[in-house]
């Protein structure tokens, strides 16, 4: 196990900072999302499932498209900020490996900032069994962009271990190979989170390598984030905009 804690807790850690979370994470740029449903967008009432939904950061994005939306969360305290937030929307208490839809129910399976958290050999036929013919499963990450001088100095400083820099990011460390998914794509997208000091603070707080910290070790290293972006030129004047790359991954069910 690493000093961050194992994975399962990592993964189980959000529902504690639920709000703080929702108030204080990006959102995905629309671009990204209009290219992930592109296969699908000419079908009759496109239905999009929303695949570990969390607060509804993504769902939010989705509900501003031509396109039916059914959220699935985990986590209580997760949905019922989703909920509270997007009211009217459908959200169910589910898993990526055991999803609480009927069989080729939708047209696309998006998932936000967590298919790391899934047992992909449980959660791909889990997705391939709700998706029709020929749908989509897409997954979206949004990342620091750590190849900005400043960003990577934050990077030292909350050890996240995910530097956008080093990552490979192939298929395999994307969307793993299986055989009842083809046409593996990806791309790139540049976006932006206006932050401040303060609040871009607390995103640091809502992170699960934060988050797994023991109190006195947490609150260590948010001083230590606060003071350097206090003390950062790009940083220390107000509102600045934390540059990101999103990046997104797709493939079709056979």
């Amino acid at each position: 196990m690493d000093d961050s804690g194992s994975k399962s807790r990592r993964a189980l850690s959000f529902g504690a900072r639920a709000a703080q979370y929702a108030e204080h994470r990006p959102d995905y740029p629309v671009e990204a999302v209009r290219w992930a449903l592109e296969p699908v967008r000419d079908r009759e009432q496109v239905r999009v499932l929303d695949l570990a939904a969390g607060t509804g950061r993504l769902t939010q994005v989705l509900l501003e498209e031509p396109v039916a939306v059914i959220a699935v969360e985990p986590d209580d305290a997760m949905r019922t900020e989703l909920l509270n937030r997007l009211s009217g929307l459908a959200a169910l208490k589910g898993t990526a490996e055991d999803i609480p839809l009927p069989d080729e129910r939708v047209d696309a399976v998006l998932v936000g900032q967590a298919f790391h958290w899934f047992d992909p050999e449980l959660a791909l036929p889990e997705i391939a069994r709700v998706l029709k013919p020929g749908g989509v499963l897409a997954a979206l990450w949004n990342h620091d962009d750590d190849r900005v001088p400043w960003v990577a100095g934050l990077a030292d400083i909350t050890g996240t271990g995910v530097r956008y820099s080093e990552r490979k990011h192939d298929r395999a460390d994307l969307l793993p190979e299986n055989d009842l998914f083809t046409a593996f794509s990806q791309r790139t997208f540049d976006h932006v989170h206006r932050r401040t000091a303060a609040t871009l603070t607390e995103t640091i707080a809502t992170h699960s390598v934060t988050l797994v910290k023991d109190e006195q070790e947490r609150a260590e290293t948010l001083g230590r984030v606060r003071a350097y972006l206090d003390s950062t030129p790009e940083t220390a004047g107000g509102e600045f905009e934390l540059p990101l790359v999103t990046i997104a991954a797709r493939v079709r069910k056979l």
